[in-house]
Formats: structure tokens, sequence, C-alpha cells
């Protein structure tokens, strides 16, 4: 009996570590937050260049951890980590607020270049309404918005908001977004749970003379609510109106509803939820159609009394009205652990894990990216040889664009017993493509959904492979990749014997 136990125990692991490495379409991401310098800069008031070699450190990590999409915070609080006619300079990137980088540069269009040229995506990280950190201090030249319009600004637990009540409001925080959609080559628009701001006991959000403006016969709940969607949808329809491609994220706090509130909420005993304290009814928003994707801040464990893993995990999957859900996972809870589940690799490989086995076409997304450097433990060799061992490709969005470049054609040589890869494809559009190499190998079909099997992922057109030496025969293909991940037929197929 007990070596029957042994042997299924152990072909139940087998299979789960072949289905770990085997997610040819997985998000896997990492925030790099800038407010109050959590990841980059590491400090401010560092020189251009210094700029420059954190943030190439931070991707290069990032890159052989097998993530495939950076999340950056651009605008912290009113601010700007980007050259802006409209916010100034942020102080976490220079030390002093409106001071720009020194020598100048503009660090949004660097960090988008060296991202693009890993084949990682950008999305621009935006919090839409925090103005302050610091209710009492203000640092900004009189040009900012706090000072410019006042009336807009509500201090509630130490921080200052931009009132979400105020059209005006609206649309200047669009007007923000699009300017950088415009402007930059980002991959998507992201942003997180502030909304309305977590609630602080005792104490009322001061939206009163607002409401009574413009509550027109609404609940003060419904009425935040609706103030919230009409950002969300206002701000999906103008990037899309610049760039029909851009992406709309929303990395909510993680529990919708607690059930005993409403049916369709999940079996969870959170003190706060996204509809009823951050007014954010983020599922209202997927079933719209208003976002792309949804990450929902599952930052507790398995087992956990208010808010399990295992609960909310497959919840948000099931309610993703056919957009798509990524998981924020709490990386940083293993830096900070003292005890409890997160002092070993465990519980958060748990997690990938079942996200990877229970919902295809996810993925993840870690906060934040310096935490690899404090966690001691060897988490970093754990995602990297076991978890993301192979690599994969960010899943496409249907809804946004189907539609393949064709299928380049291949040409292979040989030199000093190396294999060379060229190829061509047809291309009117001009648009970016990346390009997955295929390497199979001693009469091996050729299955393209083997990411075990991709040896390159990558925009020149050309290959070497030094390693066809090493096996009897190796049967080549190359697909092109527009830039939604939308993967072409393969070419034909490169013989080297």
């Amino acid at each position: 009996m007990y070596r029957a136990f042994l042997l299924l125990a152990s072909m139940f692991l087998s299979l789960n570590i072949l289905h770990a490495q085997s997610a040819k379409y997985e998000f896997r991401g990492a925030w790099i937050a800038s407010v109050a310098n959590i990841d980059w800069p590491s400090k401010p008031g560092l020189t251009s260049d210094q700029q420059k070699q954190e943030f190439i450190a931070l991707l290069d990590n990032l890159k052989g951890l097998g993530i495939n999409a950076v999340i950056v915070q651009v605008r912290p609080v009113c601010d700007a980590l980007y050259s802006s006619k409209i916010e100034p300079w942020s102080r976490y990137l220079t030390g002093a607020q409106g001071e720009p980088p020194a020598p100048l540069y503009d660090p949004l269009t660097f960090m988008i270049e060296e991202t693009h040229k890993r084949n990682l995506e950008f999305h621009a990280w935006f919090n839409p309404y925090r103005a302050l950190m610091d209710s009492k201090k203000n640092p900004n030249p009189s040009s900012h918005i706090t000072k410019k319009h006042p009336e807009w600004v509500i201090s509630y637990g130490g921080k200052s908001y931009l009132n979400p009540g105020i059209q005006e409001v609206r649309d200047y925080v669009t007007g923000i977004v699009t300017d950088v959609v415009k402007r930059y080559d980002i991959d998507g628009v992201h942003l997180d749970d502030y909304f309305y701001p977590y609630r602080e006991a005792g104490k009322e959000f001061g939206d009163a003379k607002t409401f009574a403006k413009f509550g027109a016969g609404m609940n003060k709940d419904d009425w935040r609510r609706e103030n919230v969607n009409l950002l969300i949808q206002q701000l999906n329809t103008s990037i899309k109106k610049v760039k029909p491609h851009m992406k709309l994220g929303i990395s909510p706090f993680g529990i919708w509803r607690n059930k005993s509130k409403d049916p369709k909420g999940s079996e969870t005993k959170g003190g706060q939820t996204n509809f009823d304290d951050l007014y954010a009814d983020v599922l209202l928003w997927m079933e719209k159609g208003w976002i792309d994707y949804l990450m929902p801040q599952l930052y507790w464990e398995h087992s956990h009394k208010a808010a399990a893993f295992e609960v909310l995990m497959p919840w948000w999957y099931e309610h993703c009205f056919k957009r798509h859900v990524y998981y924020g996972l709490g990386l940083y809870r293993m830096a900070e652990a003292r005890s409890g589940p997160f002092t070993n690799v465990h519980e958060l490989m748990w997690q990938l894990r079942d996200i990877r086995g229970h919902c295809p076409n996810s993925g993840y997304s870690f906060f934040s990216a310096t935490s690899f450097d404090k966690i001691k433990t060897p988490i970093k060799d754990s995602i990297r040889l076991n978890y993301n061992k192979y690599p994969a490709l960010v899943p496409p969005m249907p809804w946004l664009d189907s539609i393949a470049p064709a299928a380049p054609v291949l040409k292979l040589e040989m030199a000093a017993k190396t294999a060379v890869l060229k190829w061509q494809e047809a291309n009117p559009s001009k648009e970016p493509l990346r390009y997955v190499v295929y390497r199979f190998v001693n009469n091996e079909k050729v299955d393209l959904d083997r990411n075990d099997r991709i040896v390159s992922i990558q925009q020149a057109t050309e290959f070497t492979d030094p390693d066809a030496k090493k096996y009897k025969e190796c049967s080549y293909v190359v697909t092109a990749m527009d830039r939604m991940w939308n993967e072409s037929k393969g070419s034909n197929v490169g013989l080297v014997k």
C-alpha cells in the first residue's frame, strides 16, 4: 500500500512538473514601482546614467526569470517620470518636484526601448486620482494641478486626491493618459487599486458638496461607483481612438464583493471590497468590454481565514466575461516574512502551479521587482529552473486584433557545423514583428504548441544555432508574431542532418 502511494505521488508530481513547463501562452509580469522609490530609481537624485544602469539591471534580471512584461509606474502622484508639458517631473526621479533629470533624457522613451529590445511588453502604470502622498506638504510648482485647481482636491487619511465626482477631473486624468498613449510606444495602460481611497475608520471622504451638486437623486454609493465607471469608459474610448490595439488593464483589490452581501460574490470575509468601499465595479467593466484584462491582487495565502487564495483564484477566472484575468502575487511578503507560509518558496510556487493548472492562457505579475533581491530563499532558482524553464508568449487578445502575419520563408545554410537560418516575410504594413525559432531534434514531429522547443524569440531575421552539431538531425521552423502576439503559421521546415 505504501509503495502504491509513493508511485501515485511520484506520477502526480511528474505530471505537475510537466504541466508547469508547458504553458506556451502566459502573461508573466512584474511591477516596477516608482512611488517612494520602491523599485526604480532606487533613490531620488541619481544621475541619468545611474538611473539607466539600474533599469537595465532590473530588466536583465526579470528577463532571466522568464518574465515577458513589465508594469512600470510612470505617474505616482500627479507627476511624471517622462517629459510632460502638463505635469511636473517626479521628485522620486530627481529629488525635487519639477526638476528634470541631469543630464536631460526622457526616462520613458529609454525604458520602452530597452524593454522592447528584450521582447518584453511595456505597460505604463498610472495612479488616476492620488495627488499628494502627504496632504500637509505640497512641494509642487504653482503650475501643478493641486495649486491651479485646489477645489478639485480632497484630503483624506493623510493623503490628497483629485475628486472623482467632477467631470473636469475625469477629463484631466483621461487627457494625461491619452497624451502618453499618443507620444510613446507603450503596449498597455495600467491602473491599480486606488480609485476612491480605502476607508479610514470613523472618517468620511469629503465629497458631500460634490454629491449634492451632481448626485441627481442617486444614493451616494451608486453615485460614486458611477463616477469611476464614467472614467474607465471614457479612458478606454479615448486611448483606443488613438491606438485601437492599446490594452487597458486594471489591478484591483483582490475581493470584488463578499458573498454575504451579494450572491455573485466570493466566499470571503474581506473587511473592505472593491464594490462597497473603493466604488470600483470591476466586473461591470469586464462585462461591458471597457477593459482588456484584470489583475486582482491576491496577496493572501492558501487557507487564509478571510481571503483564501484557492477561493479567490477560480472565482475571478469564472467572472472574466471573455476578457483576460491575470493574478497579482505578493512576492514582497516573502521579503518581509519572519514567520508563516511566506518564509519559504512553497506557498508562492503553489500559487503559480495553481494558476497554470486551472486558468489556461492566464498569468501573473509579481509585486514587486526588487523583492527578488531581498529574499534569502532561492526563489529565483525555483522560478527560472523549474517553473519558467521555457519561454512563454503573452496571450493574444482577439477582440483587439486577431489577424496574424504571413508565415516567413526560411533558408538554411551550414557553416562550420553551425546552422545559419535566414528568412523573409511579407509585411506590407511594415508593422514591428517578432520571430519565434523552433528546433525539433532526431526526427521529432514538428509541433508548434511545444514551447519547450522554442530556442529564440527575436526581432532579427537571422538566427545562428551552434548547438545543431549536438544532434543527428535538426528540423527548424520559424513563425512571425505581430505586436499583439498573434502568431503566423510555421515557415517551411529547414532540415539539418
